[in-house]
């Protein structure tokens, strides 16, 4: 009986540990929360249970509603930038990431942005952006009327604003604009740095206060390079850089020593570098080493 039902509950994890993460943004904190899902699954009474799916979705969102409040708090006290956990997702972690909506909705500057939305708007978000959930299943979840819930959508879009082409450019323009900005950067090249990013470029570093990081964002071109060539110059040719999707874009993997130092991610717009985010948080970076270490 116990494996049928863990085998009934595996079929529907891929899909709650992509809700749970759009919701958190935290690859940690999603796998804790299916886990508790889980939990509540094996005592609930399973012949009340309609449509396991929907319910499961339910108590997943409502689980992280409890843990997003918890977080904003810790959020408010976090020492630097605060930038999501990046995933790998060319295994399909997040699920099919077909279009550029879909590669958008996962990018690290969206989740960033969903932070501006309290818990219920971003659940809602989440639920009609990511999984197309109707406004009647959005408010059997969250226990709303339909009516408030088109509200607090109507809400959530003005807050987080509209799409910025971060993937206006084909994926292989967006593989040659990072392979040439590592190459750039590695080589100390001012000039190849100039032509690859955008005037107003920012750089954000997320190290918690447990690695040394950029507690604000470097804002503008020259001086993102300036600090650029700096870290690289300190970090010296030890440094080894692989290319990677990681939130259904392409990133860069910064290795030293065989160890998992860095993980950045790049948003392009009218065919330069804009926003790169970089998590050097080691605690951040546990579940997409995981995800590297076994490919």
């Amino acid at each position: 009986m116990t494996s049928a039902i863990a085998d009934e509950f595996e079929s529907h994890r891929p899909r709650l540990f992509g809700l749970a993460y759009r919701l958190l943004g935290s690859a940690e904190e999603a796998e804790d929360t299916v886990q508790d899902a889980y939990l509540r699954f094996t005592g609930a009474d399973r012949a009340g249970i309609e449509r396991l799916g929907a319910w499961l979705a339910k108590v997943v969102t409502n689980l992280c509603l409890t843990r997003l409040t918890s977080a904003r708090a810790r959020r408010e006290t976090y020492v630097g930038s605060w930038l999501p956990e990046p995933v790998v997702t060319s295994d399909g972690t997040l699920g099919p990431l077909e279009s550029a909506e879909q590669r958008d909705a996962v990018s690290m500057a969206v989740l960033v942005l969903l932070e501006r939305l309290t818990p219920t708007e971003r659940a809602v978000y989440v639920l009609r952006e990511a999984f197309a959930y109707g406004y009647r299943a959005i408010a059997d979840v969250l226990d709303l009327s339909e009516a408030n819930c088109r509200q607090l959508h109507r809400r959530a879009v003005q807050r987080v604003g509209e799409p910025q082409s971060r993937f206006e450019a084909a994926p292989e323009r967006r593989e040659e604009l990072v392979a040439s900005f590592v190459a750039a950067a590695r080589e100390g090249d001012l000039s190849g740095l100039e032509k690859l990013l955008a005037a107003d470029a920012t750089w954000w570093s997320d190290g918690g206060g447990k690695v040394s990081a950029a507690l604000r964002p470097v804002e503008g071109r020259e001086k993102v390079i300036r600090f650029l060539l700096g870290a690289f110059e300190k970090w010296g040719r030890a440094l080894r850089f692989t290319t990677v999707e990681v939130n259904g874009g392409t990133g860069v993997a910064m290795w030293a020593g065989g160890a998992l130092a860095a993980l950045v991610t790049f948003d392009v717009r009218d065919g330069l570098i804009g926003d790169m985010r970089a998590v050097l948080n080691p605690d951040k970076l546990e579940f997409v080493r995981g995800q590297l270490a076994h490919p």
